[in-house]
């Protein structure tokens, strides 16, 4: 509730100077500090101050970089008007690179815009960062060489001259794909808004420098403040639910990676073709695309390792009960087997848990040795086992037989030798019947194996309602 009245009072206030200045203007239509410096660059700062304090809801690096995005700008324009009243010059680069960083920033923020989570992953944060380096330098790059034909300048100037228009196209591109790829909302609306006034305020500017028709305070300026409140009072508002976020981050590393690797091919086939600050940016995103690679390679074996603790049994390394059942639930024919030790309890109890463990160890290799190739042996739990295997009846008593006989002599332990006996039971697995069926089958057959001391026993109609 205090959060919600400080971000009320933030916005009535930027409101009310957002009034006071455009009343300014028609009052006073020459240009004075009071209106072209402090109130215009305050309402720059206030939306970043808007930004900063959104809510909980908005995912932080979006907001953290809006408000950074609307400082740094504030900070640029405040040096180059301070420049058109005072005789202390600040130099124009500073401003430059302010409005430079505005860029990156708001690509970043966009970017972030397309979830509506709170944190991202490392491989986001990659991501979002070498989108928005790549893509802006990739660009500026590409037109720069055509660009110093026909502007006169350094070509830091000229890479800055051409920076804002080639920004401004990949923001409203960025807009249009962030609209059409989420359903509309207060969030995409104040978002389009802002950077559709931002950018147009921009490319007003810029043909108005080159055709000498621009006026300094012109009432056009204020497009720019005005896009900066809209984007950061986007953030107030909860972000549509997107399924597309993760893969258009993924995509757009992609691509700026591409881009950078064509930058730095040319110019190692043309040497000079670029100047050499404009090579820097390439090589951050091939590096960070390295990094990200690293990542992603730790996270795919993360997720490897854990599937296949999800499937297996952590004392023996067999498949445990739930892969078990899912196989069985996809196997067409065969038979199924479950094998239950005898007396385990008791070496278990007299021996201790450590030997327990041991001896079910060892019983696991013992059946593995006998298994099918094309089997799947399992531990079910405690001292049950389980084993599907696409044999015919034969085949199936054979391995039955087999299984019986991996514990026909004694079994090493560190506290001794024991010896342990299983029962099995085993049932034909059909196509036509259940899976739970199949299992209680096989089930019915083991318990009447242990009944009756056989050691192993297949399933027939006559031991149903055994119990």
């Amino acid at each position: 509730m205090r959060l919600i009245r400080r971000i009320s009072g933030f916005l009535w206030l930027t409101g009310a100077l957002i009034i006071t200045h455009l009343i300014a203007r028609s009052i006073f239509p020459e240009n004075n500090v009071a209106v072209d410096l402090l109130l215009f660059n305050s309402i720059g700062v206030m939306a970043s101050v808007i930004a900063f304090n959104a809510p909980l809801h908005t995912d932080r690096i979006s907001a953290n970089s809006f408000g950074a995005a609307a400082l740094v700008w504030s900070m640029g324009s405040f040096f180059s008007t301070w420049n058109s009243f005072f005789e202390l010059q600040i130099p124009a680069a500073i401003s430059d690179i302010c409005y430079a960083i505005f860029y990156p920033l708001v690509f970043i923020a966009i970017t972030r815009s397309f979830t509506q989570k709170r944190s991202m992953s490392a491989l986001e944060v990659l991501d979002t960062v070498i989108i928005a380096v790549g893509l802006t330098s990739v660009l500026t790059a590409f037109v720069l060489k055509p660009a110093m034909v026909g502007l006169d300048g350094s070509a830091w100037q000229v890479f800055i001259s051409i920076l804002y228009p080639v920004g401004d196209i990949v923001l409203l591109s960025m807009v249009l794909v962030y609209l059409l790829l989420n359903p509309l909302s207060r969030r995409s609306i104040f978002l389009g808004l802002g950077l559709l006034s931002f950018a147009t305020s921009d490319l007003f500017f810029i043909w108005g420098s080159l055709s000498a028709t621009y006026e300094f305070g012109a009432i056009t300026d204020d497009g720019w403040i005005i896009g900066l409140v809209l984007l950061s009072t986007s953030l107030l508002f909860s972000s549509p639910e997107n399924k597309t976020s993760e893969k258009v981050s993924s995509y757009g590393a992609t691509v700026a990676l591409i881009a950078s690797g064509c930058l730095l091919g040319v110019a190692a086939l043309k040497p000079g073709y670029f100047p050499s600050f404009i090579l820097i940016p390439g090589f951050i995103t091939i590096a960070l695309a390295f990094i990200r690679m690293s990542f992603a390679l730790q996270e795919a074996n993360t997720a490897s390792n854990e599937r296949v603790l999800a499937r297996t049994d952590e004392l023996t390394g067999l498949s445990n009960r739930r892969n078990f059942l899912l196989h069985l639930s996809e196997i067409r024919s065969g038979y199924i087997f479950l094998l239950d030790l005898d007396e385990f309890k008791e070496i278990n109890d007299n021996m201790g848990h450590a030997a327990g463990d041991e001896l079910l160890k060892q019983v696991a290799n013992r059946f593995s040795r006998v298994t099918p190739a094309s089997g799947q042996l399992a531990r079910l739990g405690g001292d049950e086992f389980g084993l599907l295997a696409k044999v015919d009846q034969q085949e199936a008593t054979e391995l039955a037989q087999a299984l019986l006989a991996t514990l026909s002599y004694p079994i090493s332990l560190l506290t001794g030798q024991v010896r342990v006996k299983v029962s099995i039971g085993y049932a034909p697995i059909d196509q036509n019947i259940d899976s739970v069926d199949c299992l209680r089958r096989a089930d019915l057959a083991m318990y009447e194996a242990k009944r009756s001391g056989s050691g192993q026993r297949i399933w027939d109609g006559q031991i149903e309602n055994i119990g």
